[in-house]
């Protein structure tokens, strides 16, 4: 489960009202996080909230293909692999050394439930990887990932701990750079995820 799109707004006080909706539009498309169905309630909610003059479904599908477009027309001027598919091989090399990885949850209760349930089934894991979806939106933006690192127990990694290391040489080992900072893992990473096909039950 993600916290809700619309948590997402930049602070740009000049910014009008049609370009807020189209920034936040353009960051949950290329989060990915949402299927369609989901993804257009959201960005018709801003629109008739931002943009009350106009008719919210159509501003809305029209913004949201304008802004799919644009992810496009990038794509294909993406070098393979992307940060994002390095990730994901770091994810699962993680998860191969029993490191669960958490993506885009709504909070750490969800990193301490799948710990709880995972403990009770029996399972013997290292600790958990998570991040959130304001996490991602930053590195839609920004280039950088923060990862929390926990160990079995919930308790955060420490500088010199096995666990820490591990994240971080696993995150090396696939290309992507990442470092321990007042109690997360930044890593250097933009959020290359191609455009998902049509979904509409996620």
């Amino acid at each position: 489960m993600t916290t809700p799109a619309r948590g997402y707004f930049r602070a740009a006080p000049k910014v009008s009202p049609y370009e807020r909706v189209r920034d936040f539009a353009r960051v949950q498309v290329r989060a990915g996080l949402l299927n369609d169905d989901a993804l257009l309630a959201e960005v018709v909610s801003v629109v008739a909230a931002d943009l009350p003059a106009e008719d919210p479904t159509t501003a809305a599908a029209a913004i949201l293909g304008l802004v799919r477009a644009e992810l496009l027309a990038e794509e294909r001027a993406w070098r393979s692999p992307t940060d994002h598919e390095r990730l994901l091989a770091a994810f699962s090399a993680l998860e191969q050394e029993r490191v669960i990885v958490l993506q885009a949850v709504e909070d750490h209760w969800v990193a301490n439930a799948e710990l709880r349930r995972r403990a009770a089934a029996g399972e013997a894991t290292v600790g958990v990887v998570w991040f959130t979806a304001p996490d991602v939106w930053h590195a839609v933006d920004h280039g950088m990932l923060e990862l929390n690192v926990w160990h079995h127990d919930t308790a955060n990694v420490a500088p010199g701990e096995p666990l820490l290391d591990l994240v971080v040489s696993t995150l090396a080992a696939h290309g992507v750079a990442g470092h321990f900072d007042e109690g997360r893992v930044e890593v250097a990473a933009h959020w290359q995820r191609p455009l998902q096909p049509p979904q509409r039950h996620r």
